[in-house]
C-alpha cells in the first residue's frame, strides 16, 4: 500500500497509508490531514487542495490538464514549479509513495 507524506507549512509531518484508486485529496480528507481543504470535492473548481510535490516524485505524475493548470493560477498561495491539485493525483501502486508539502494558505 502506497504512503503519502505531507509536510506542512509549519514543518510538521503527517504520513498516511493511502487507498489505491482514490485521489491524494480524498485520502488526505479521510485521514484528517491538516492543510487540505478540498471545498469542491475534487471537481476542479476551487484549488483548495493545492500541494507542492517533491521534485523527486513530480516526474512520475500524469501530465496536468488545462483546467488544473488554470485553477492553480487562482490558488491562495502562489504556485511553484511542482504545484499540483491533489484531487487530480490518483494513488496507485505504480505511482508509488508520494511526498508533498501543503501551502500555508488554501483559501
Amino acid at each position: 500500500m502506497p504512503t503519502i507524506t505531507f509536510t506542512h507549512a509549519d514543518g510538521a509531518v503527517t504520513t498516511i497509508e493511502a487507498e489505491n484508486g482514490v485521489s491524494v485529496m480524498q485520502n488526505a480528507l479521510s485521514n484528517g490531514v491538516p492543510g487540505i481543504v478540498g471545498e469542491c470535492g475534487g471537481v476542479l473548481s476551487c484549488a483548495t487542495c493545492h500541494v507542492f510535490v517533491d521534485e523527486s516524485d513530480f516526474a512520475r505524475l500524469p501530465e496536468m490538464n488545462d483546467m488544473e493548470d488554470e485553477m492553480l493560477d487562482g490558488a491562495a498561495e502562489d504556485r511553484g514549479p511542482t504545484s499540483r491539485l491533489c484531487c487530480q493525483i490518483v494513488v496507485s501502486d505504480e505511482l508509488g509513495d508520494l511526498h508533498v508539502t501543503t501551502p500555508e494558505f488554501q483559501s
